[in-house]
């Protein structure tokens, strides 16, 4: 056996470490079907303006991404966004919500939306904090 260092990863690679875990996980984990679930906001012309992804998973909502185009910010759509998220996590079994933020993205924006942070990444990647919040919907 021996041990290979490489910068630059194939799609080959990626597979094989995630199949084995996969495979491990499975065997082990309690809720096989994480479902997705993606809310989006359209324009006029048919073109998103906004939108969250989010997958739920067991008693979880885990939120991977929540964007409001610049152009359509303080109009209250991130809080939609987030709340019928919530409310479609619930009516699928769902009892808490994740999600991990930038400091320069919005930790008060889920801290105004009940989140309660459980982890700071601090010097992440160089300088910035990451932060990671829980909440009981």
């Amino acid at each position: 056996m021996e041990f290979i260092v490489k910068e630059e990863i194939t799609k080959k690679d990626k597979d094989d470490i995630f199949q084995g875990l996969l495979k491990y996980n499975l065997e082990r984990l309690e809720d096989k079907k994480p479902r997705e679930l993606g809310i989006f906001l359209n324009d006029e012309n048919g073109e998103k303006v906004a939108g969250i992804i989010c997958d739920t998973h067991g008693k979880w909502l885990l939120i991977h991404y929540l964007w409001v185009d610049e152009t359509q910010r303080g109009k209250n759509i991130g809080s939609q966004l987030l709340m019928r998220a919530e409310e479609e996590a619930k009516s699928r079994g769902c009892e808490f919500s994740f999600v991990d933020t930038f400091d320069f993205q919005a930790p008060g924006f889920y801290m105004k939306h009940g989140y309660k942070e459980v982890f700071q990444l601090k010097n992440y990647p160089i300088k910035g904090t990451r932060f990671y919040y829980t909440k009981e919907i």
